[in-house]
């Protein structure tokens, strides 16, 4: 039976880290690992999104948080072509609205943080884009689940072998570490994996359509 972990990444791994070299070994043993058909189906659900006009929800804590942010400016911005007429993403990170979070947290609990901010907005077949180092985030946990009722597509990216959330998205990304350093930088490859694989087929799908558009007015 093959193990999840990479050998040095088990028990505390960030503590046994003592080097530069130990650190990018250790990493080295995740990439190797990585589940690249998931992260191919992350894509083509976001790209099913985008040609269906449904909005892509993101949300995390933390440097998750950070990485929603910044995922959501690459999908929004990064596919687009500037000067060109596009249909664009329509994508929204929740956590970018700090009045509104606190606003909640204050009012309610910091585990709704995300949930009532979806019951705003979420309808059936939006894509919840949910990253969380642990999997395990109280906050995290409850806007999923507020999202598969609402009848959305859950992603999930995460690591530790997936938590709780693992059972409530679909595709969920799992970095194969306990190492949250490791797994916090690879959930940033991750995504821009995902945008660079989303970008290359948006473009070539325009491409495509101009030839077509050109060859039709001849």
């Amino acid at each position: 039976m093959s193990r999840l972990f990479a050998t040095d990444d088990r028990e505390g791994g960030a503590f046994q880290i003592n080097s530069a070299p130990r650190y990018f070994k250790m990493y080295e043993q995740v990439i190797a690992r990585l589940p690249h058909s998931m992260i191919e189906r992350a894509a083509g659900e976001l790209l099913v999104a985008y040609e269906q006009n449904r909005t892509i929800f993101l949300f995390g804590n933390g440097g998750s948080a950070a990485l929603a942010s910044h995922f959501a400016c690459d999908l929004g911005k990064g596919t687009v072509r500037i000067g060109e007429r596009q249909k664009r993403f329509r994508v929204l990170a929740l956590t970018d609205n700090l009045p509104l979070l606190t606003a909640w947290a204050n009012d309610s609990s910091y585990a709704d943080v995300f949930a009532q901010q979806l019951q705003n907005f979420v309808e059936p077949r939006d894509v919840v884009f949910a990253i969380s180092g642990s999997g395990n985030s109280p906050n995290i946990l409850r806007a999923l689940d507020v999202a598969r009722k609402a009848g959305a597509l859950n992603i999930g990216l995460t690591g530790f072998g997936g938590g709780k959330m693992k059972n409530l998205c679909d595709p969920c990304i799992v970095i194969p570490s306990e190492n949250m350093q490791i797994i916090e930088d690879l959930h940033l490859s991750v995504t821009h994996a995902i945008f660079s694989v989303v970008r290359h087929r948006l473009h070539k799908n325009t491409a495509s359509e101009l030839v077509v558009g050109a060859s039709s007015a001849d």
